[in-house]
């Protein structure tokens, strides 16, 4: 019960939250003017709040202004919310994304880069788009795995869109391209490590349909991720994209590594749960289960009986 009224407040909001800010960001698309960059961040930075996923980052974002490709791993469409809080960032997306329901409006009113990975013939222009939004100074988000995973690993990255670096180099006459390396890692639920088991919790894998995820998601509560930024790597006309792309791969899944062994104890437990913030505190698993229970809850500690005595024996 408490759970699916969560899951209408967290509706209720978003869809009030979408209604004031659609007509200024209309305008804005339409004027050019810097404000439709800035309300998609605070679209996903109330998002957040409201669902429950809290963020905890690590390193620095890259500054505004500045062209930078952001290559990260890919598990959940929560990870559009989790760093499109963090600035004012693109995104680049499946071409299929377009014609979805409701999200694929808000890609649009986002301005979104829409590839077609199956378009090999149509690589060329899906990179020269990307080009073109890096050439002005955008930061683009490219989910360089070309899928999402189950979120206990990074797969390989695909080296195709990197061309898109190359590209901005010629179409706007830059010396540098910034491929900034992050990682995304869902690490905790109300507080409890997720576990290689309970990850897939917050995954979004290709065979799950979208909106019994989304709901089993919003239900589960709190949920930490940790977003790790890595060092740039520069790119310029020299540059080999493979080579970028599997030396950004290994940074990716260096960070994610560090974030499954010890992001948890990074993590803040959920407010009102003293049995469990007491349980993540200890640096090993409690011997009795009593040590869970607030003390004033505990039971108390069984009489012993005295020992038997035989009515049969004998002095």
């Amino acid at each position: 019960m408490i759970a699916n009224l969560r899951v209408a407040l967290v509706a209720a909001t978003l869809v009030a939250l979408t209604l004031v800010l659609l007509p200024p960001q209309l305008v804005a698309r339409r004027l050019g003017h810097p404000l439709a960059r800035r309300i998609p961040r605070l679209w996903h930075r109330v998002a957040c709040r409201v669902a429950g996923l809290r963020i905890r980052l690590r390193g620095t974002p890259p500054p505004r202004g500045r062209p930078a490709l952001i290559v990260a791993n890919h598990s959940s469409w929560a990870d559009i919310m989790a760093l499109g809080s963090l600035g004012e960032l693109a995104f680049v997306a499946k071409a299929e994304v377009r014609d979805w329901p409701l999200f694929g409006w808000l890609a649009r009113l986002q301005h979104c880069v829409f590839v077609d990975r199956a378009d090999r013939s149509g690589a060329g222009r899906q990179a020269n788009a990307m080009a073109e939004r890096l050439a002005s100074g955008e930061a683009m988000v490219l989910f360089a795995e070309g899928t999402t995973s189950d979120g206990n690993e990074v797969r390989p990255f695909n080296s195709s869109l990197f061309g898109a670096a190359e590209a901005a180099l010629r179409a706007g006459d830059l010396a540098l391209v910034e491929v900034w390396p992050v990682s995304v890692a869902y690490l905790a639920a109300n507080g409890l490590p997720l576990g290689r088991y309970g990850r897939p919790l917050t995954a979004w894998t290709g065979d799950l349909d979208l909106l019994p995820h989304l709901l089993a998601f919003l239900r589960e509560g709190a949920v930490d991720v940790e977003i790790s930024v890595g060092e740039p790597l520069p790119f310029t006309a020299g540059t080999r994209r493979k080579a970028v792309a599997r030396e950004a791969e290994a940074r990716v899944r260096a960070m994610f590594s560090d974030s499954l062994a010890e992001g948890v104890g990074r993590c803040l437990p959920a407010k009102g749960e003293p049995a469990r913030r007491s349980a993540l505190a200890r640096p090993r698993p409690p011997h009795d289960i009593q040590d869970l229970i607030p003390a004033d809850r505990r039971l108390a500690p069984a009489v012993p009986r005295p020992p038997a005595v035989d009515a049969n024996a004998k002095d």
